[in-house]
């Protein structure tokens, strides 16, 4: 089985949809996607996730299952350096966040002070569970550290979402915290995330990563890929801070 984990398209925050550029993302991506075959579509609710998905959708003439753990990562927390201001879970600074061993544990990340003040285990748990009834639905049932299939396919499914809710799906994946994925891992708007199962022992599965971020469509469109993934790369760039 292939799994394809696409974040929306340049966003328009405040109108929770597309801008002009992420509009010309999202058709560049449907002329990528619909050359495929596609099992099945699993969509964001938010608009921003729905109206990139759309445009593949028409293009295909298919339609997508809307699931809400889909939905950008949602906990706020009270961010160390913003307190009494929260902010999103998977935003801090380095060296906030790395300056506390836990953070690097699959099992312990969200057990600090500070995660549970913002039930972001539990909302984590929310994620994975719906996450886990799609691959069960298509064969593939978590068992500790793994999956089990009674029967292996080449079923492709594409997730339609936000690059936080992205890293957890994948930390779930590979048996990782998602703290080091929110930090060391970019995903550019439309980027297109391909994982693939391994089956190397009849019935026991793993998920393997071929490629992250791929923004190979754009580039084919002539289209710069948008700096909404990204904060400045410099200190003193004039692109976004925090």
């Amino acid at each position: 089985m292939k799994l394809l984990i696409i974040r929306h398209g340049d966003p328009d925050y405040e109108k929770d949809s597309l801008t002009e550029k992420g509009w010309r993302e999202a058709a560049l991506l449907a002329e990528r996607m619909s050359r495929l075959e596609i099992s099945e579509f699993y969509v964001s609710t938010l608009g921003r996730a729905k109206d990139t998905a759309s445009l593949t959708l028409q293009k295909m003439g298919r339609t997508a299952v809307e699931c809400d753990w889909l939905q950008e990562f949602p906990p706020r927390i009270l961010r160390p350096d913003v307190a009494p201001g929260r902010k999103i879970a998977w935003d801090w600074l380095p060296e906030d966040w790395t300056a506390e061993p836990a953070y690097f544990d699959r099992d312990r990340w969200f057990s600090t002070e500070i995660m549970q003040e913002g039930n972001v285990g539990e909302m984590y748990g929310k994620v994975v569970r719906g996450f886990d009834r799609v691959l069960a639905d298509h064969g593939y049932t978590r068992d500790g550290a793994f999956y089990h299939t009674p029967k292996g396919n080449r079923d492709v499914i594409a997730f339609f979402c936000h690059f936080g809710v992205e890293c957890v799906l994948l930390s779930h994946l590979m048996n990782v915290s998602p703290m080091i994925l929110w930090h060391h891992l970019c995903a550019a708007p439309t980027s297109v995330t391909t994982v693939y199962t391994e089956e190397r022992r009849e019935g026991r599965v793993i998920f393997r990563a071929a490629g992250f971020g791929d923004v190979s469509h754009l580039y084919a469109g002539g289209e710069e890929p948008a700096f909404a993934a990204r904060f400045c790369e410099t200190f003193d760039s004039a692109d976004r801070h925090d």
